[in-house]
């Protein structure tokens, strides 16, 4: 009889249980669909604000990527008052709707991901004005050169995202922690969350950098009459024409200014952008 009362207790406990697990796992569906939809809106805003207040930078430093001429700060300063007095200041931002339409997608999913795989591993672990607009870009393309054409410098692009945007966010993250030890606070200020931020992209963009003058060169072939075939073929011809360093880092002084300031723009914005979500979110909790 024992026995018998231990086994009705046992069975009685667990009916008890049943409704109080299946009442708590819609709340938690939710929140983490919220948490998602959180840093995918964050991310996204994050890339947009940061590549639009770099994109005259941005434009002038693509511009000797995939050219011949020799870079200084002198000529991409001409470059860019020449341009403002012969095309007005809004010119200076032009192609930057076709950057945003590949930013905000790819920093969303940038920043989702990352927030995931952190919650999973732990803290440790527009050319020249020749296209109107960006439909207009891939129809002329597409016809032009072939759909094959607009995947030109995709290994390279590739191959320059792992360590720039693992050595960015790796950067970025151990500040922080850093910071929280020494300092006691759990979150930095957002001057600090800008600086830390800019040094995560001082040294992401530098250590990627010869990769991205390659993928400007392949994806710019077509319009400036070259014929780049791969990879290791691109590098030869631009360390044979102009150089290592001022062939694979040209330009590179100018991502210096710009890095820092956009990628402490993107990873400030993120952070802010998600404490505010959070903010709204358990606001309209309350409420209700």
């Amino acid at each position: 009889m024992g026995n018998g009362v231990r086994e009705g207790q046992v069975d009685f406990k667990r009916q008890d249980a049943e409704p109080v697990t299946s009442t708590h796992l819609p709340s938690e569906d939710n929140q983490e669909k919220k948490k998602v939809l959180n840093s995918l809106m964050s991310g996204a805003l994050a890339g947009a604000v940061a590549k639009t207040a770099v994109a005259p930078l941005d434009r002038t430093k693509i511009m000797f990527q995939v050219s011949s001429k020799r870079f200084s700060a002198k000529e991409a300063y001409r470059l860019i008052y020449r341009t403002y007095l012969n095309e007005g200041f809004w010119s200076l931002w032009r192609g930057n709707s076709a950057t945003m339409v590949r930013v905000i997608p790819y920093a969303a999913i940038q920043f989702c991901a990352h927030e995931e795989y952190k919650q999973l591993l732990g803290s440790y672990y527009g050319f020249q004005g020749k296209y109107s607009n960006i439909v207009h870009v891939f129809i002329r393309i597409s016809r032009e050169e072939g759909l094959k054409t607009l995947y030109r410098g995709f290994t390279p692009t590739i191959l320059g995202v792992i360590p720039y945007a693992g050595l960015s966010f790796f950067t970025y993250e151990t500040l922080k922690k850093l910071h929280a030890d020494h300092s006691g606070k759990l979150q930095p200020s957002p001057p600090e969350r800008l600086l830390f931020g800019a040094c995560a992209g001082l040294i992401g963009q530098s250590a990627s950098y010869p990769l991205d003058v390659v993928r400007r060169r392949m994806q710019t072939a077509g319009v400036m009459g070259h014929t780049y075939s791969s990879i290791l073929l691109t590098m030869q011809e631009i360390i044979r024409e102009e150089g290592l360093i001022r062939g694979l880092y040209k330009g590179l002084s100018m991502n210096w200014v710009k890095g820092p300031i956009a990628v402490g723009i993107s990873f400030t914005t993120f952070d802010l952008t998600q404490i505010l979500l959070r903010k709204l979110q358990h606001s309209t909790n309350v409420e209700r």
